[in-house]
């Protein structure tokens, strides 16, 4: 009986990990068959279509909207934002990770209490310091809200694993003559990498599809970036969705994030879980 029990508990993991698999896997396969259907075949049962086209991604980059730009507005924001907020959050990690100082305490439970605040809080402040900076209705524009909501995520972090490296380490750049910032991006940097490719990947998810301050600062078509563009995608009707172009659009927004993560997935793994372990 004893035998059994591990039998028993592998194949319900088993069992539970296949499920999270279907349900997290399934919309995504939906989205990707629906893409590739026109017409009536759209609202069809099967999974997968019987005459699979690609025409509604080719419709996509020929319609109205200049999705082709979008996407790259989105591209280049998302990567702005991530190298803006890491250079940032690492420096400051090593400040509240490294050095004593009174109030650091303090200081780390407010950059805390700043990423508990709702965008919709913020967003008549966020307007007037778009307008005063000149920014207002420019997609790089969306890299100031975006790094200022993604910075309390990446210095808690940064700070928590610069805390667990070791010391010696410090102590001998420090008498080779190393001032802060060649410690920081000479000596600590390399072993940084899992922390920063994890941190750098989820913030460069949530500037990718960060949807209220977009749709807010930016009006302009050729400036959007894709979440407000998929938003915005109608048909000549309000009876006539093209739904086949959204779920096209949908896919090209979501493959290029999957492919950070299956490429980057040990360093995602490592970064998550080193710490962990440690008294």
């Amino acid at each position: 009986m004893n035998d059994q029990r591990p039998l028993l508990g592998s194949i319900v993991l088993y069992l539970l990990a296949a499920l999270v698999v279907v349900v997290s896997v399934y919309p995504f396969l939906y989205t990707v068959a629906t893409s590739l259907k026109t017409g009536s075949a759209i609202f069809d049962t099967s999974l997968w279509p019987a005459a699979p086209t690609l025409r509604n991604y080719v419709q996509l980059f020929e319609g109205r909207q200049p999705f082709g730009r979008q996407l790259l507005n989105s591209v280049l924001v998302a990567t702005v934002t991530v190298a803006l907020a890491l250079v940032m959050a690492v420096t400051a990690s090593y400040a509240l990770g490294r050095i004593r100082f009174a109030g650091k305490g303090l200081l780390l439970l407010v950059i805390l209490a700043v990423s508990m605040f709702p965008q919709v809080a913020v967003l008549s402040g966020m307007f007037e310091l778009m307008q005063a900076l000149g920014l207002y209705n420019k997609s790089i524009g969306l890299v100031v809200p975006y790094t200022i909501f993604t910075l309390p995520f990446t210095v808690w972090v940064l700070t928590t694993f610069m805390r667990g490296l070791p010391g010696e380490l410090e102590e001998a750049a420090i008498m080779d003559g190393c001032g802060p910032l060649r410690i920081i991006f000479q000596v600590f940097m390399p072993l940084l990498w899992p922390a920063l490719v994890s941190t750098g990947l989820l913030a460069f998810i949530g500037a990718w599809n960060e949807f209220l301050f977009a749709l807010t600062f930016v009006t302009d078509d050729a400036q959007r970036t894709v979440p407000v563009a998929i938003s915005l995608i109608t048909g000549a009707t309000a009876y006539e969705v093209p739904w086949g172009s959204i779920m096209a659009a949908s896919v090209i927004v979501t493959v290029p994030l999957v492919l950070l993560v299956l490429l980057f997935q040990r360093k995602i793994v490592a970064g998550l879980t080193a710490g962990a372990v440690k008294g």
